[in-house]
């Protein structure tokens, strides 16, 4: 019986049973006066002498036995909601996938059996997602150790020339920058998906400024052309996250393109950003792969060319710290687009902390 029906017939008893209360009280109350101090053994005098102590002795076992009553029928109420924490009880990480499945009922019941279901399904994704992070993190570390280790082995083996030293130098340096950069992003990605300690209102036309000066010589290098349209746009977050987003993007931007492309690169008040490159064709269908942590364009585990494949990983989880929305597009050919909005600032914000470029 649903919880409902329930409550309603405890209702319906309880009325029923208020109408029986003044008779019943007056009917104890007579046979009370009658045989009650003899029972008890009290003078007839002395309880007659004070009214309400007969009123107290003659009405408190019916209250006693209306109270237990009470307690009983509450419990009889609540019993189905009780019954399911034997089954939430069961669910564990060792079987996610246990769900109640009570049917596509209107009742009180199935709605929050269906609600649990659906907060069971949110927490499975979310907690394939961390062990699969993990994986992948233990894979990607364990790569480069593995060279260290194999050049260490190899430079222990054998008597090495002095240019052969120099080049397994320069092999395990380059191998150890790439692990701290891979745990400096992750470092970030811990950060950003804790959430914002302080927020504060930052120009993000000027962060984006800052960090196209910061990247044109790299871009020169690679032949590759950047410009800009940058309007005011005020963000109220944190400085240094959102420095990090947009140099992730900008970085991306660079990499993955052209010897004669283009990075164009946009401020404005919706979407508060946009970067845009030629370069590496992306199918459309697996753009949205592109956020989830260490992957890239080229589908491979080690990225050459010294990535951890956690920059647009990082730029989601610092855009939603912002409340905002990060999306991008493709056209299958020719580049990516990246665009990200965040909540208009308030209309009081005035003093824009981060400085000019």
């Amino acid at each position: 019986m649903r919880p409902a029906h329930r409550i309603l017939l405890l209702c319906a008893g309880l009325l029923a049973a208020a109408q029986f209360v003044r008779p019943t009280a007056g009917l104890l109350l007579d046979i009370f006066r009658e045989f009650g101090p003899s029972l008890c053994g009290l003078d007839p005098s002395f309880v007659c002498g004070r009214p309400s102590l007969v009123m107290t002795l003659a009405v408190l076992p019916p209250m006693l036995l209306l109270l237990g009553a009470a307690w009983a029928a509450v419990n009889w109420c609540v019993r189905p909601i009780r019954d399911l924490a034997p089954l939430i009880a069961n669910v564990g990480p060792q079987n996610l996938g246990h769900r109640l499945r009570p049917g596509a009922g209107r009742d009180e019941m199935s709605v929050l059996g269906r609600a649990i279901d659906d907060m069971m399904d949110r927490i499975a994704i979310g907690y394939e997602a961390q062990r699969r992070f993990a994986a992948d993190a233990s894979h990607e570390l364990r790569t480069p150790l593995a060279v260290q280790r194999m050049l260490i082995e190899v430079s222990m083996a054998r008597e090495l020339t002095e240019e052969q030293l120099t080049l397994l130098t320069a092999q395990l340096l380059e191998t150890n920058e790439r692990n701290e950069r891979l745990i400096e992003g992750l470092l970030v990605l811990a950060e950003s998906d804790r959430g914002l300690l302080a927020r504060v209102p930052i120009r993000l036309d000027r962060i984006v400024a800052t960090t196209i000066e910061k990247h044109r010589a790299a871009a020169d290098d690679k032949g590759v052309t950047i410009t800009s349209h940058l309007e005011p746009r005020i963000v109220v977050g944190e400085q240094v996250l959102l420095e990090r987003l947009v140099t992730n993007l900008v970085q991306n931007a660079i990499k993955y393109n052209r010897a004669d492309g283009t990075v164009e690169i946009a401020v404005a008040e919706d979407p508060a950003l946009t970067v845009a490159n030629t370069g590496d064709d992306v199918p459309p269908d697996e753009v949205a792969a592109l956020f989830e942590p260490f992957r890239r364009r080229t589908a491979a585990r080690i990225d050459h060319g010294g990535g951890a494949g956690l920059g647009l990983a990082i730029a989601r989880s610092i855009t939603r710290a912002h409340d905002g929305i990060i999306a991008a597009s493709s056209t299958g050919h020719d580049g990516l687009r990246v665009q990200v909005s965040f909540p208009a600032a308030p209309p009081h914000t005035l003093a824009p902390t981060s400085p000019p470029p």
